[in-house]
C-alpha cells in the first residue's frame, strides 16, 4: 500500500511537471467548501438531533441498570436467594442491552458513522459535481484538494493508465 500511495504521488507530480506545458491545474479546499457551505448546516443540525436521541436512549438505559445495581448493592442481604438471582439476572440482562445498544449505535460499523455518511454524502457529491463542472467550464485539467490530497478532477485524455500497461507489459 506504501509503495502504491508513492508511486500514485510519483505519477501526479510527473503530471503536474508536464502543467507547465499548457496544462491548467487548480486546486480548493474541500474542508473549508464543506464546513462553509448551507447545506451542511442543516445536515449537521439533522444529524445533532438525531445523536441526542441516541445520547438519551444510553443515558436512560444506563439509569436504569444504575437503579438495578443499586437494589442488588443495597437490599442484598434483605433478600432470598431466588430473589437475588432474579435482580441479578435482571441486572445482567439490562448491562447487556447497554452493551448491545452502544456497539449498535457507537461501534465500529454502528448507526452513527452511518447516519453521518448518510447526511454527508449528498453534500460531498454536490461538492464533487460543483468542482467538475468549474473545472470544465474554465479549462482546467486537473483540479487538487489541499484538504486530503486528492485529485478531485481530471481529464480523460490525461490518463496514461494504458500506455505504462503496454510500456511495461511489453518489456
Amino acid at each position: 500500500m506504501f509503495l502504491l500511495k508513492n508511486f500514485i504521488l510519483l505519477l501526479l507530480f510527473a503530471s503536474l511537471a508536464v502543467a507547465a506545458d499548457g496544462m491548467r491545474v487548480a486546486h480548493v479546499d474541500s474542508k473549508i467548501i464543506f464546513e462553509g457551505y448551507k447545506g451542511t448546516r442543516r445536515a449537521q443540525e439533522e444529524y445533532d438531533r438525531q445523536v441526542a436521541k441516541w445520547e438519551q436512549q444510553a443515558n436512560l438505559l444506563q439509569r436504569e441498570l444504575g437503579f438495578v445495581k443499586e437494589r442488588l448493592e443495597k437490599q442484598s442481604l434483605m433478600l432470598s436467594e431466588e430473589q437475588k438471582r432474579e435482580l441479578e439476572a435482571e441486572f445482567s440482562r439490562r448491562d447487556t442491552e447497554l452493551k448491545n445498544f452502544i456497539e449498535r449505535i457507537y461501534g465500529r460499523n454502528g448507526e452513527l458513522l452511518k447516519e453521518n455518511e448518510k447526511v454527508s454524502a449528498p453534500i460531498i457529491a454536490l461538492i464533487r459535481k460543483a468542482v467538475t463542472e468549474i473545472a470544465l467550464s474554465e479549462g482546467y485539467d486537473y483540479v487538487l484538494d489541499r484538504a486530503t490530497g486528492a485529485v478531485l478532477f481530471w481529464k480523460n485524455e490525461n490518463d496514461l493508465t494504458q500506455k505504462v500497461l503496454n510500456y511495461l507489459n511489453s518489456r
